[in-house]
């Protein structure tokens, strides 16, 4: 038997002047509507229980999306949490790491995160790829031990990397937006040891698109093939200007 698409109400008749009487059943779309007279007023009842059903039955699958993407973001961040920010990170822990790091930017909830002010404020890198951040071929003792921050105030277009022990050196950026997720970073002034300002040359430069974004959590992406895990530490941060 076929199944029909169009769902029933049923009509009652309340007449102004007689008691309620039942009407025939009456399709939800039709193109030609019954007309009412001036003494009756319709009321339709429909089958409210299958309404329900998919009401509840998208509330629940938003429920449980919501529960897979806090599931891979405790995976993420347990898998990269013994790495040492990246700098003890094996090939395959690299590989894995970048798996669960796709499988978030595919859920992605924040399209256009360049117009989002969950972008704004100061970033801890939690884990990255990046040598020139990671300096692995250096002894430990000359490596960046302590944090690292990235600030980013997207109303200003400003950006600021900050290191913490044992140099302390700082950059700061002017963002170029090159589409509502990727910008153009052009650094123009570095501090040795958050004491001495050094004008960039103009060849700092490069890319960076942000792939994932909520309030806690950010995966960017740079020109290099460079993967970028940082956590919100202070929402409220503002970049020199």
């Amino acid at each position: 038997m076929a199944l029909s698409t169009t769902l029933s109400f049923k009509y009652i008749r309340i007449d102004s002047h007689n008691s309620i009487q039942q009407q025939p059943p009456y399709p939800l779309f039709s193109s030609s509507p019954q007309k009412l007279s001036s003494s009756s007023t319709y009321i339709t009842l429909s089958d409210s229980g299958k309404w329900r059903n998919k009401v509840s039955f998208f509330q629940g699958f938003r429920s449980r999306g919501k529960r897979d993407v806090e599931s891979l973001k405790k995976e993420l961040l347990h898998t990269i949490e013994p790495l040492n920010r990246g700098a003890e990170a094996s090939a395959e822990d690299q590989q894995r790491v970048d798996q669960i790091a796709r499988k978030l930017e595919a859920v992605n909830p924040v399209m256009e995160p360049l117009k989002s002010d969950l972008l704004n404020g100061k970033w801890e890198l939690l884990y990255t790829t990046s040598q020139s951040l990671l300096q692995t071929q250096r002894p430990k003792l000359l490596r960046p031990n302590g944090k690292i921050y990235q600030a980013i105030n997207v109303d200003t277009l400003r950006a600021q990397n900050i290191e913490t022990w044992p140099f302390f050196n700082q950059a700061t950026a002017n963002l170029v937006p090159l589409n509502s997720r990727r910008v153009l970073v052009k650094f123009d002034f570095f501090k040795i040891a958050s004491l001495i300002p050094i004008k960039s040359p103009g060849s700092g430069r490069g890319q960076l698109e942000i792939t994932y974004l909520d309030q806690d959590l950010r995966i960017s992406r740079g020109n290099r093939g460079n993967l970028f895990i940082l956590k919100m530490v202070d929402p409220s941060y503002r970049v020199p200007l």
